[in-house]
């Protein structure tokens, strides 16, 4: 009853002047909202916003979902151009982190926007969803660090053969940080390239990477990004009867809806890139609503 408050107050909010709710009604809004905050890292994120808020029932959203590989000291741009662009150095991950924190953004995973699509929670004010592919060593080593200070949530896509070999993450590791706000999320058991596979070969590297990461964590495991962003229609035919609920690409775009989930975009993040770039990247704030103060804004502060 509380969020069905909520959506009276978003339609009010055009006519702030003619009708403002009653103030028993607000508090139960905000209590309910409350009430609803997800444990650990995100009890600060709402602690501090939960006023402002994107209000439950549109049907797609602006959220940018950030994708990075490699937070290390960068290769020779000369003689490992790939390694070069895959790799963003630990000092401007950590000023687009302090950029995205002092500018208001709140980083989400995809739990939050599946309660979001499903009328269960609202989403904070300038949500943005970091990912980190591969599950290399310095995701344990350099980016978590870096997010954990921040009190960053983010999500890493794992390769689960590749889990205890040379470079990349332990097992020990994806347990710890899938309990400090790292949501582990699939990323097949080889980096098998998804767009050339039978249903039967997709659905086996599917199901065995899914059945290896909740076996790990101890809890379902239902998003995934598709390696090297390929995909076919087969691809997602076999997510879909696997039990996974979200796929990311790597086509561009910050505007996503329940409806696309199995295609949702993502904005790279290129090693060398300025930060006027990455900000650009984000692209338009979604508008979002202040509860307590009646106010609405669809501009970038």
């Amino acid at each position: 009853m509380a969020f069905l408050a909520t959506c009276v107050l978003v339609v009010q909010v055009g006519d702030a002047t003619h009708a403002v709710p009653a103030r028993a009604v607000l508090d139960a809004v905000l209590e309910k909202q409350a009430s609803l905050v997800m444990p650990a890292r995100s009890d600060r994120m709402y602690s501090l916003t939960h006023t402002r808020v994107i209000p439950l029932g549109r049907s797609s959203i602006s959220v940018p979902i950030l994708m990075y590989h490699y937070i290390r000291p960068a290769p020779s741009i000369y003689t490992d151009y790939l390694g070069y662009r895959l790799t963003v150095t630990p000092g401007d991950f950590t000023a687009q982190m302090d950029w995205l924190a002092s500018s208001g953004y709140h980083p989400v995973d995809f739990k939050d926007l599946r309660a979001y699509f499903s009328g269960v929670m609202p989403l904070p004010a300038k949500p943005v969803v970091i990912t980190l592919d591969d599950g290399y060593a310095d995701l344990y080593a350099t980016a978590y660090p870096i997010l954990q200070a921040h009190e960053f949530k983010a999500v890493a896509y794992i390769v689960t053969s590749f889990v205890g070999q040379a470079r990349y993450v332990t097992a020990a590791q994806v347990q710890e940080m899938d309990r400090h706000g790292i949501e582990i999320a699939s990323h097949t058991v080889d980096h098998a390239n998804l767009s050339k596979a039978s249903l039967y070969w997709a659905t086996a590297q599917l199901a065995a990477s899914k059945t290896w990461l909740e076996n790990l964590t101890g809890h379902s495991v239902v998003d995934f990004a598709y390696p090297s962003g390929k995909y076919s229609g087969t691809a997602i035919a076999a997510l879909q009867a696997t039990g996974y609920d979200t796929a990311v690409t790597e086509l561009p775009g910050t505007v996503h809806s329940r409806a696309d989930r199995y295609l949702w975009t993502r904005e790279r993040v290129y090693g060398g890139e300025l930060l006027g770039d990455f900000v650009n990247s984000l692209g338009a704030v979604e508008p979002w609503v202040d509860v307590a103060g009646m106010t609405t804004t669809a501009e970038r502060p």
